[in-house]
């Protein structure tokens, strides 16, 4: 059986930390805990399961704790975790078995990694993370924020096991916005993925212009990956509608079909544009392609309601719009058939019983 070193860096997580431990019962071998400044009870919970237990100076660096931690591994393989992630029950079954059966060819394992949510719990916004790394190959993290380990060597893609991203709490920092301006001050530019993330991080803080600015340099260094690309299409467009430039919204998701096939993120973004200037047939054909996409095989970031639910939900007001109800309503009840509680197919199934 696969023996498993888990390495999670840590700071102030008391509320979340035995969950996640809890969680893991069973997965790892080792578990390796390394706090980066803690004035909580971090610490004290962390040596109720491991005795190894280490201090970091932090500093404004993810890339070196993490590395730090993977120093301290002894088993076959390293596992890294967020203090506020968590092992659902079936996942946790799913990587047990994974134990059992894995390859030692392997060096590193991916997983489905599930970060965001509706109302009701569904994952919506999910990307693929490296989770597993052969010990004796000694990857190291790159990066000082959004850090990452690059795929190489003999890669296991696994699909149908994930780890839940649950926060305690949605508190937005300006940490990392700081950390980037930290390595601006100093070195005067960032690496290309860094641009991308800081650009995302600019967004994320309502920021429009500047992010836009610094999409737009990711994109034209012509540097990034093929995802982190289309990417930046998806959030210029996002940007420029907060900015009120519908025209340039509107180049930023053409430029994305520059990098690859079609993405139902896309499309749909593509009929909001027509649906906001009343062209409801033309925003329907965009819907409907989005709905008719194959499903993309890839490894980046995935906005799974774009691919059902969002255009399916957006075909029934469109077609309620043009007066084709019949046809409205078949499109509502495919969104019911993806979410059956949403309060949006509920409240259409009950307008849509007064026009049929």
């Amino acid at each position: 059986m696969t023996s498993i070193s888990l390495c999670m860096i840590v700071k102030n997580e008391e509320a979340v930390l035995e969950r996640v431990l809890s969680s893991a019962k069973g997965i790892y071998d080792e578990l390796i805990i390394v706090d980066t400044g803690s004035n909580d009870k971090t610490k004290k919970i962390a040596k109720k399961y491991t005795d190894k237990v280490y201090d970091f100076k932090w500093i404004d660096d993810f890339a070196k704790a993490r590395n730090y931690a993977f120093s301290h591994a002894t088993k076959d393989y390293i596992m890294w975790l967020d203090a506020d992630d968590v092992f659902l029950e079936q996942d946790r079954k799913k990587i047990l078995q994974l134990k059992k059966k894995l390859d030692s060819h392997y060096d590193i394992v991916t997983m489905k990694y599930n970060v965001g949510f509706d109302e009701n719990g569904n994952p919506t916004f999910q990307s693929t993370r490296e989770r597993l790394f052969k010990r004796e190959k000694n990857f190291e993290w790159q990066d000082p924020v959004h850090e990452y380990i690059a795929l190489g060597g003999s890669v296991l893609y696994i699909t149908d096991i994930a780890i839940t991203h649950k926060p305690n709490k949605k508190v937005r920092t300006d940490r990392n916005l700081k950390i980037y301006e930290k390595i601006l001050a100093k070195e005067g530019d960032l690496s290309p993925r860094s641009k991308y993330y800081y650009a995302r991080e600019l967004k994320d803080h309502g920021r429009w212009q500047d992010s836009v600015d610094w999409f737009n340099k990711f994109l034209s260094e012509n540097k990034g990956w093929k995802e982190d690309n289309i990417a930046s299409c998806y959030n210029l467009a996002i940007c420029y509608q907060m900015l009120g430039q519908p025209d340039k919204q509107f180049d930023a998701l053409q430029q994305s079909f520059i990098y690859d096939a079609p993405r139902a993120e896309i499309c749909c973004l593509v009929g909001y544009f027509y649906k906001n200037k009343g062209d409801f047939a033309i925003a329907a054909s965009w819907f409907e392609t989005a709905l008719n996409l194959p499903k993309q095989d890839t490894i980046g970031f995935v906005l799974k309601d774009y691919h059902v639910f969002i255009p399916a939900i957006e075909l029934a007001v469109c077609y309620d719009k043009l007066q084709q109800y019949d046809k409205a309503n078949t499109f509502n009840e495919l969104a019911g058939k993806s979410k059956p509680d949403s309060r949006q197919y509920l409240q259409n199934k009950n307008y849509f019983t007064t026009k049929i």
